[in-house]
């Protein structure tokens, strides 16, 4: 397998596995992210799941081709439902929207109870994981965010735990909406991401008080994360 193949952004994700992992990468499109760990560990073991036809193939392609076959199966199915309980010590789940995450491990829960580790790449929506992890008894551990092609994106790393996480910040809500670890570093990506949400909600903010009968919960909402997301970006 061409290793340039692989994202930069894949390659982070595929970085918070531990060594001889055995996990399921769920949504794995061509299967590149779980053949390039195998590739690269050869004690690592990994389930491909597809939903959909084309990038099932596609995968089973991928894998026959690099002669990994022993050591990954690809299989066809809706988010959890490819693995059974206690068969992977981790789940990736990368390359979708925060709610639809949250959906899939909420739905596959069951299956999750011998796994030690998440690992999350949501597109948008990173708020509705780390609240999933927070009421499930994930501990998020790490965060990573990262500028490519143009793009922001972020990933969330949760260990299962005895305790749900104690987020220190005062504002719970602040750290479910900015990443604890995240906003403790602020980065650049960090930075340019909430400049730009930023700008986003003071859009949408006008629009919504222009409403003949305006939404007072959301414009609520709307105002206090403007109001934070400035108090995030001038405490520097």
């Amino acid at each position: 397998m061409n290793q340039r193949l692989l994202s930069n952004r894949l390659k982070s994700v595929a970085s918070f596995l531990p060594k001889n992992a055995v996990f399921a990468d769920i949504g794995s499109d061509h299967a590149y992210l779980p053949c390039f760990v195998c590739l690269n560990d050869i004690q690592a073991i990994a389930i491909a799941g597809e939903i959909n036809e084309g990038p099932y193939q596609s995968a089973k392609r991928t894998v026959e081709e690099l002669g990994l076959t022993e050591r990954v199966q690809v299989r066809k199915g809706n988010g959890l439902e490819v693995v059974e309980q206690g068969e992977v010590g981790q789940v990736i789940v990368a390359g979708m929207g925060g709610s639809l995450i949250s959906t899939i491990l909420e739905q596959g829960k069951e299956k999750l109870k011998g796994t030690n580790r998440i690992i999350t790449q949501p597109n948008v929506d990173a708020l509705a994981i780390r609240k999933w992890f927070f009421n499930n008894d994930f501990k998020l551990v790490d965060e990573l965010i990262l500028e490519e092609d143009g793009h922001i994106y972020e990933i969330l790393v949760a260990d299962k735990g005895k305790e749900m996480v104690h987020y220190t910040n005062v504002n719970k809500q602040d750290e479910f909406l900015f990443g604890p670890f995240l906003l403790r570093e602020k980065a650049v990506p960090f930075k340019q991401k909430w400049l730009s949400e930023k700008v986003k909600r003071e859009q949408a903010l006008n629009q919504m008080k222009k409403a003949n009968v305006p939404d007072k919960a959301k414009i609520e909402l709307f105002e206090n994360e403007i109001k934070s997301i400035q108090e995030v970006l001038v405490n520097d």
